[in-house]
């Protein structure tokens, strides 16, 4: 009866703050903008930290030159949406940060050893890309052409699949793909997860097709190929999640999500399928 109760309460509380991080979630793409950099910018380094962590190094001065390389990289990318940059050119600003960054990386460690281990250093440079450059990549879809019809794909992609996967493998999943790591995670969940997706991203595309079709030459095919590919590399996202928290022998990332637990728990997925959607975007549209 204890058990029953204490479930009940486990799935209310996921359940209330899916909801809550929906509703953000939602509100932030729909304004675009200012409001969903700054919003992008808090994950992203609420999302570092948690990284951080996991190699004990989140308050280390070193971790802070990586706080201000994800800074500096979001300062660029406002100041091109405010020139009305199309994003291509963000690339250059980017080489120019990562060579900083990595200088001043090596020096923290060169001149305060031994104070940093390498896989500290290492972890800390990793994360510029791992969080900040890849969840930008929502906003810079966001202000691209058509990015308000677009940038759901990165949704479609990591929680429509999820969900498909979770109810396919619930149901009728078998076959474990990789019991190590993840036990829960079948075949058949994976084919659903990939189906489901590819399903949801089609209905979009026709309900939207119209306006769609002033950046695809065919929306529905490019919806289903980019949903398609993003489900995988979702799974793939949330794996390698996985394997990083198995490695640092922790549960979540964080505590910041109840029931869920920190933002790269929540965000794992939507971290690798965000600059995949958004090049497929870019590179296949017509705009």
């Amino acid at each position: 009866m204890a058990g029953d109760i204490n479930k009940d309460n486990s799935f209310l509380i996921r359940f209330r703050s899916s909801v809550i991080l929906m509703i953000i979630t939602v509100a932030s793409i729909v304004l675009g903008g200012y409001v969903l950099w700054g919003v992008t910018l808090i994950v992203t380094l609420i999302g570092m930290m948690e990284l951080y962590r996991a190699v004990r190094a989140n308050r280390a001065p070193a971790a802070f030159v990586g706080y201000l390389a994800a800074i500096g990289w979001y300062v660029l990318l406002l100041l091109g949406f405010i020139n009305n940059n199309k994003g291509l050119e963000d690339e250059k600003g980017l080489a120019l940060l990562v060579a900083v960054f990595l200088i001043i990386l090596l020096a923290f460690y060169v001149f305060g050893f031994p104070k940093y281990n390498s896989e500290q250093i290492t972890m800390i440079f990793f994360g510029l890309f791992y969080v900040a450059f890849t969840l930008s990549c929502i906003f810079r879809l966001r202000i691209s052409a058509g990015g308000a019809y677009t940038v759901w794909l990165i949704f479609i992609g990591s929680w429509g699949a999820d969900t498909s996967a979770y109810l396919v493998g619930r149901k009728i999943g078998r076959h474990k793909i990789v019991p190590v790591l993840s036990p829960k995670k079948s075949l058949e969940g994976f084919i659903g997860g990939v189906v489901g997706a590819v399903l949801i991203g089609i209905i979009y595309a026709l309900i939207f097709k119209k306006q769609l079709s002033a950046y695809f030459a065919s929306p529905v095919i490019a919806f289903a190929v980019i949903s398609a590919v993003a489900s995988v590399v979702s799974m793939i996202g949330d794996l390698a999640a996985s394997a990083i928290k198995r490695n640092k022998e922790i549960k979540d990332y964080g505590r910041l999500i109840p029931g869920h637990g920190g933002i790269l728990d929540r965000f794992d997925s939507v971290i690798f399928i965000a600059p995949i959607v958004y090049y497929l975007v870019i590179f296949t549209g017509t705009a």
